[in-house]
């Protein structure tokens, strides 16, 4: 069963991010007075997997950027992240996590 969130994989020499979105909000901008949040169909339009196929990326990967109320939840069920994570743009939910070591 598909999870409603679109997954896209960005990799480059050293490093790679995993970017994971709600699909409705793709191709979307939110802003508020000092906050942008740029749901770009470039970075964010991927593949749509099941919730199971995005949690197995989400524990392997280091560097996260994680969009959309499912987006977040699929991230805190894998214990990626924690409320305390996320911010809210136009009470659009986002947590980046990254990881500056090896």
């Amino acid at each position: 069963m598909k999870s409603g969130v679109l997954v896209k994989i960005h990799e480059s020499a050293d490093k790679s991010i995993l970017a994971v979105a709600d699909k409705e909000l793709v191709g979307k901008t939110f802003e508020e007075v000092d906050m942008c949040l740029n749901v770009s169909e470039r970075f964010y339009k991927g593949e749509e997997l099941s919730e199971e196929e995005v949690i197995k990326l989400m524990k392997n990967a280091t560097n996260m950027n994680i969009i959309g109320k499912k987006a977040i939840a699929i991230g805190i069920k894998a214990g990626i992240i924690t409320e305390d994570n996320v911010i809210k743009v136009k009470g659009i939910p986002h947590a980046i996590i990254f990881n500056y070591g090896n």
